[in-house]
């Protein structure tokens, strides 16, 4: 019973929610991130290098020439399709960028939202103080 009820608490803790919201919101912001790369960027860097789609790019590891990407698949060679790794550095750039800039802003506006920090009022140090103590218990034993 005990095992239930700390395990309900860790799982009720603010860090445990916090993050599992940054995992569920990070996933649906990668999905976004890949269309933005594959649907946008890719066919704009396809443009200026003369009509390439990356996504069909790949080296044929059995040294047979195949046309497209899928008559390789088809023919089972072994091939390396270096234009996925090209959009996945890609994605990983952006989402990165963007991680960058996010915390970049919250950053800014953690530090505007502190209040200035305000020094205490100096006040007499230990000595003066011991001192002090020290002149009063003189006067309180010479007067009469």
């Amino acid at each position: 019973m005990a095992f239930l009820k700390d395990f309900k608490a860790f799982l009720l803790k603010g860090d445990i929610v916090a993050l599992a919201t940054a995992v569920i919101i990070g996933a649906a912001f990668n999905k976004i991130i890949a269309s933005v790369v594959a649907d946008v960027l890719m066919p704009l860097i396809g443009l200026f290098t003369g009509g390439t789609d990356f996504s069909q790019q790949f080296i044929s590891l059995t040294g047979e020439h195949y046309e497209t990407l899928e008559a390789a698949q088809e023919a089972e060679a072994a091939v390396i399709t270096y234009g996925n790794l090209i959009q996945a550095l890609i994605n990983f750039i952006i989402v990165g960028l963007f991680i960058f800039l996010l915390l970049r802003a919250y950053e800014k506006t953690k530090t505007k939202k502190e209040a200035p920090q305000v020094t205490a009022p100096k006040g007499p140090t230990q000595e003066e103080l011991l001192t002090e103590i020290r002149d009063e218990l003189k006067k309180q034993n010479n007067t009469p």
